[in-house]
């Protein structure tokens, strides 16, 4: 399962119903969290809500399999916003290195379109998710000191920030 090659690519909207799969399934069934399918409408059309602002929406594959997703809204002055961070259980972890991938290709991203700071939202219960963020320079922020512009889903009540040196 694990021999075939990790491929990172921006997906589009032919991706949605598989998007939404994986990230309801590892929301829901693995971490408990109250999250329903209306609440995920940005999924519904990742081309307008993630590319047409600029942004891009990224597909971790394997053995032509989506077994991870990374999207990035452009939210104008610099700035950018990390959503939908998801890797299929039995996918994460250093050895694979998805969730790497994942992050690396939004960085370079950024640093080719003139993104500076990288703001992220996510929960509690998301504790790995914590770490590897931590282990990859994010630093914690207040909810009082992210961008109004900042666009703050309900289930969130912890942020990092990320700047990009020049």
């Amino acid at each position: 399962m694990f021999q075939e090659s990790i491929i990172i690519k921006s997906i589009y909207n032919e991706y949605c119903s598989l998007v939404t799969d994986l990230i309801l399934t590892i929301q829901k069934n693995e971490f408990g969290l109250p999250i329903t399918l209306n609440q995920l409408s940005d999924l519904q059309d990742v081309e307008t809500y993630y590319h047409l602002g600029g942004g891009n929406f990224w597909g971790a594959f394997t053995g032509g399999n989506l077994v991870g997703t990374i999207g990035l809204i452009n939210c104008g002055h610099h700035i950018g916003c990390v959503r939908k961070m998801f890797v299929k259980k039995e996918y994460r972890g250093k050895e694979l290195g998805i969730a790497q991938q994942l992050l690396n290709t939004l960085m370079l991203y950024c640093s080719e379109k003139d993104i500076t700071d990288i703001y992220l939202g996510t929960t509690h219960q998301l504790k790995a998710a914590h770490r590897f963020y931590e282990r990859n320079g994010f630093t914690p922020v207040g909810i009082k000191d992210l961008p109004t512009y900042f666009p703050r889903m309900m289930t969130n009540n912890v942020f990092y920030q990320f700047h990009l040196n020049e």
